[in-house]
């Protein structure tokens, strides 16, 4: 099983790089699955149905989010019985929409997919370690392969949860920082889990982090309020692909990907 997992998606220009890429990828690439953090394909901030529903439609499978998915209130329309959208389990109990889900191929194969949102420099949330593990066993008993969206913003709790979670989930892999790290590999010991930092940004390169840079300069150099807007520049798709053998749920092999848009 070959599995795409494309990194935040941002604004408009992300959303035109997935319509562009993402069908000529899976062709290329035999991907059997495409995962993106679609929290920020709505202007910059947030997500709504229509948006959504174009991503869908583009080729993507899961969309997972981080702690903007709340920013569009239109979304409530559909978080909670839309299964091919997934927020932060461990928000806590009550909170609309649903931490996980499973996805059922036509031949009848099945996988995982959990979002997790880090509480290091972010909103007080409950433990992503032990939601993160208590999901992983529950879905596990329907399929092996299982894939974990850690969205944060330290590097050392995406990769405590990587460590953690070596030997039982599939991929571990971080978003949120919009910077796509080095570090992916199939983590020793088990030599079952792939593992990356960051998956990187599927947007305006040539910006701070999907915004104009000198709106990010102004607010640096003046600390006062200031609008930001969605950069253009440069666009990329950025991910990794990973394959994992669909009878034990370990990963065989993993490998970034950097797609331009021409």
């Amino acid at each position: 099983m070959n599995i795409l997992m494309i990194g935040d998606i941002v604004g408009e220009p992300g959303r035109n790089a997935v319509r562009q890429i993402v069908p000529a990828l899976r062709a290329r690439e035999s991907i059997n699955i495409v995962i993106a953090n679609g929290e920020n394909a709505a202007g910059g901030s947030g997500l709504t149905p229509k948006i959504f529903n174009e991503l869908i439609n583009n080729g993507i499978d899961i969309v997972t989010s981080g702690d903007h998915i709340f920013k569009k209130k239109e979304i409530l329309d559909i978080i909670d019985f839309q299964d091919r959208l997934v927020r932060p389990a461990n928000y806590p109990e009550g909170v609309s929409g649903h931490g996980s889900t499973i996805f059922s191929f036509e031949n009848g194969k099945k996988i995982g997919v959990i979002n997790l949102a880090g509480r290091v420099f972010m909103q007080p949330l409950d433990c992503p370690f032990r939601k993160g593990l208590e999901l992983l066993k529950q879905i596990k008993k329907e399929t092996p392969v299982v894939v974990i969206d850690m969205h944060a913003e330290a590097t050392s709790e995406k990769i405590a949860m990587g460590w953690y979670l070596n030997g039982q989930a599939s991929v571990v892999f971080g978003t949120h920082t919009h910077v796509q790290t080095a570090d992916e590999r199939i983590l020793p010991e088990h030599d079952y889990t792939a593992y990356i930092t960051d998956v990187g940004m599927t947007g305006p390169i040539d910006s701070v982090i999907g915004r104009k840079v000198d709106q990010i300069l102004t607010r640096f150099l003046n600390n006062t309020p200031t609008r930001f807007e969605v950069a253009d520049g440069n666009v990329q798709l950025q991910g990794i692909i990973v394959e994992v053998d669909e009878k034990s749920g370990r990963a065989i092999s993993i490998k970034r990907i950097q797609e331009k848009l021409s």
